[in-house]
C-alpha cells in the first residue's frame, strides 16, 4: 500500500470533480458540517453498513466526510508511520501509537486524513471550534511526542457525495444524523460509536426494524 499526503486541502471526487474544504461557503438551510451521519439499519452497503461518518465539509455543492467505526485490518497508527519512515525524536512513551486507522471511505483510500483537536498544521482546515482536520506530513510527526494534537483519529481515504445527493439519500431514510460529539469522535470504544451516536437523538438504534435479531 502507498501512502500519500498532500499539503493543500484538495480532495477528487469519484467522478473527477474537485471538491474544497472551504469555511468560506455560505450557510445552506441544512448545514450537516461538524455532525454525524449514522447508517440506518437498512443500508447494507458493505462501507457504509453500521457506518458512523464525520461531516468535515458541507456546502451546496456536496459534502465531504470520514467514517470513524471501520477500522482498517492489521493497520495502527505506529505502522503509518513506519511506512512514511518517521521516527519521533523525543517519544512520550505514555502516548499510545497501537491505535487502529480508519477506513475514511471509499475514495483515494492511499490518502491519509488526520481529524484532530486543535492546534492546525500546514494543511489544516478548521471543521468546528473543537475540530481540525489535516492532510499534511506535519500533524503525523507530532505523533507520539508531547507536541501532538490532544485528540487524534488517523484514517486512509473518505467520503464523498456530490451536490444534492447527500439530502436524497436522507429523504430515503439510508441516514440518521446527528450534531457531532467529541467522546464519540474520540473516545467511544470503535464497536459502540454507532449506538452512542444514534442515542444522541435519543434512538436505540440496535432494535429498529432491520438489525439483525430484530423483527
Amino acid at each position: 500500500m502507498s501512502l500519500t499526503l498532500s499539503d493543500s486541502g484538495l480532495v477528487s471526487t469519484h467522478t473527477g470533480r474537485c471538491c474544497f474544504l472551504n469555511q468560506e461557503t455560505e450557510p445552506l438551510t441544512m448545514n450537516l458540517q461538524h455532525h454525524f451521519l449514522i447508517a440506518m439499519p437498512a443500508l447494507q452497503d458493505p462501507i457504509f453498513r453500521r457506518s458512523v461518518v464525520y461531516i468535515c465539509e458541507y456546502s451546496e455543492d456536496g459534502a465531504m466526510g470520514i467514517i470513524i467505526n471501520k477500522p482498517l485490518e492489521n493497520l495502527q497508527i505506529e505502522g503509518i508511520l513506519e511506512k512514511l519512515k518517521i521516527t519521533p525524536e523525543e517519544r512520550a512513551p505514555e502516548i499510545r501509537l497501537d491505535k487502529p486507522v480508519m477506513l475514511g471511505g471509499p475514495l483515494a483510500e492511499d490518502r491519509g486524513f488526520i481529524l484532530h483537536t486543535p492546534p492546525g498544521f500546514s494543511s489544516s482546515i478548521r471543521v468546528s471550534d473543537n475540530t481540525v482536520i489535516t492532510t499534511s506530513r506535519d500533524v503525523l510527526e507530532t505523533l507520539g511526542t508531547y507536541n501532538q494534537p490532544s485528540e487524534v483519529l488517523v484514517a486512509l481515504g473518505y467520503s464523498s457525495w456530490e451536490k444534492g445527493q447527500l439530502e436524497q439519500e436522507i429523504l430515503d431514510n439510508a441516514w440518521l444524523t446527528a450534531p457531532a460529539d467529541l467522546n464519540i469522535l474520540f473516545k467511544t470504544p470503535i464497536a459502540d460509536r454507532w449506538r452512542d451516536a444514534a442515542k444522541l437523538i435519543g434512538i436505540d438504534i440496535q432494535t429498529m426494524p432491520g438489525v439483525a435479531g430484530h423483527a
